[in-house]
């Protein structure tokens, strides 16, 4: 039986978040046995994109900061990376970590900084989608790799935590190729777990201490929820955390593949809880992203029309041109190549998009809003 282990924290102070987290990763066993001394690892952070702390769309400094001095304890060299949003270059790296706090990690606790923007293409014939893929050279140097991610929603996959952090092994510009090659959810949720089961984190660990609502990843609305969570399985810590938040786990893409490959049974009731209990918690749902579906159709009607009317009713995305600051990371980020900067203002060609939400999850502005048709507000809505 997985173990997840659950602590709370109500605040960022960080002899707070030091207990917390070292509470939490003690009761995880197995942990000082698999990681020896000297042994080099990668805490791969959720860092999406140049924003600060404070807005709950990166993993927070001080969780970052805590597992930093928990792996120096026993005698790690610890690496702390990322492949953010945008081009996987120095400068952009540099812009990043300054903004998300990591420079200030990296100068209290001695730890290294990864700029090394190399790029491995490694074999994977295991896989459920792409037998070869690109990820970035740290991730493969390494002994271990620790996926340090944020309690989010997510416009695509519903809710980004463990699992779906991993995505950021994928160099810069390369994640909008996968997007567009593997361009619906399910084909997407089977890409991130053959991430996961290639990069296997030794551990992984949620700071859920302020997460976000929403319209997740980045433009949605922080939520306080007061917890870290870790786990030696992303595959339980993703179905205890989604749970916890209101969302029913295996409607959680990620969650739902790695069922299906009995990589864990997406069930509760297969999780050993350490620490708060789960009935302890109190929590009221998180507000589940514009973009999520919920298919009342389904099996109620030919898969013909079914597929014609939620293709119809799919939500999209909107500019908004008065907020807009014309920088083009939507443009730039756009797999299908469907925006159009001409006017200096972003036009997409909806009637090519592939629903992945990048424009909408890389807005440095939040001027990418998702709209859903006004039939599934007023008919199919929950």
């Amino acid at each position: 039986m997985n173990t997840v282990s659950i602590v709370k924290c109500d605040d960022y102070e960080f002899n707070n978040v030091k207990r917390a987290v070292y509470e939490a990763l003690d009761e995880i066993d197995n942990i000082k046995l698999k990681i020896i001394k000297g042994s080099r690892i990668l805490i791969k952070t959720n860092l999406l994109m140049k924003k600060n702390p404070e807005d709950a769309v990166t993993t927070h400094p001080a969780v970052v900061e805590a597992i930093v001095g928990y792996l120096q304890d026993i005698g790690c060299k610890v690496i702390i990376g990322d492949s953010p949003g945008g081009p996987f270059t120095e400068w952009n790296l540099k812009s990043v970590y300054k903004a998300a706090g990591m420079l200030g990690v990296a100068e209290r606790t001695g730890c290294e900084l990864n700029f090394d923007t190399s790029v491995l293409e490694i074999s994977n014939p295991d896989a459920k989608r792409l037998k070869s893929m690109q990820i970035i050279k740290i991730a493969k140097e390494v002994d271990f790799v620790v996926s340090a991610a944020k309690l989010k929603t997510h416009g695509m996959m519903t809710y980004t935590g463990a699992v779906k952090n991993l995505f950021g092994v994928i160099p810069g510009l390369v994640k909008a190729d996968y997007h567009l090659r593997l361009n619906n959810t399910d084909n997407f949720a089977d890409h991130l777990v053959d991430i996961c089961e290639t990069v296997r984190p030794v551990f992984s660990i949620i700071d859920g201490i302020d997460g976000m609502e929403g319209d997740g990843p980045s433009a949605g609305e922080k939520r306080h929820a007061g917890l870290i969570m870790a786990s030696e399985s992303p595959y339980a810590l993703d179905t205890a955390a989604s749970s916890i938040v209101g969302i029913e786990p295996m409607t959680v893409p990620t969650i739902r593949a790695a069922s299906l490959r009995n990589l864990f049974s997406g069930d509760l009731k297969d999780i050993d809880i350490k620490g708060v209990r789960l009935d302890e918690i109190r929590i009221e749902p998180f507000k589940l992203p514009k973009s999520h579906n919920a298919n009342l159709i389904g099996g109620r009607v030919p898969k013909a029309f079914e597929r014609m009317v939620l293709n119809t009713l799919r939500p999209k995305p909107v500019f908004n041109h008065e907020i807009c600051i014309s920088c083009g990371d939507c443009k730039r980020s756009c797999p299908p190549k469907i925006i159009d900067m001409s006017s200096g203002k972003p036009v997409p060609d909806l009637s090519r998009c592939i629903r992945c939400f990048c424009c909408h999850e890389l807005c440095p502005k939040k001027a990418v809003d998702i709209r859903r048709h006004w039939i599934y507000d007023k008919v199919l809505k929950k």
